[in-house]
């Protein structure tokens, strides 16, 4: 049996990328929901702060769909 390194080093170099960037994007859609608190207390962000969480949360989830159908060979 041969193991490719560079192809599982490959693998796990774009597996941390892409756990990095979700938690990041993750992380900007909190904080625009948040936008305008100063208080602490939870507050809405308005118009664009909310349709900037939005578009943020929908990539996570586009991210994490795309993940399971390249891991279900049955979506192949």
């Amino acid at each position: 049996m041969d193991i490719k390194w560079s192809a599982l080093g490959e693998v796990a170099l774009v597996s941390f990328a892409v756990g990095v960037a979700i938690v990041v994007i993750f992380s900007v859609g909190i904080l625009a929901s948040a936008q305008g608190s100063d208080d602490g207390a939870p507050s809405r962000g308005g118009t664009l702060g909310n349709a900037a969480a939005g578009l943020c949360f929908l990539a996570c989830a586009l991210i994490a769909a795309y993940g399971i159908y390249l891991i279900v060979p049955q979506f192949h």
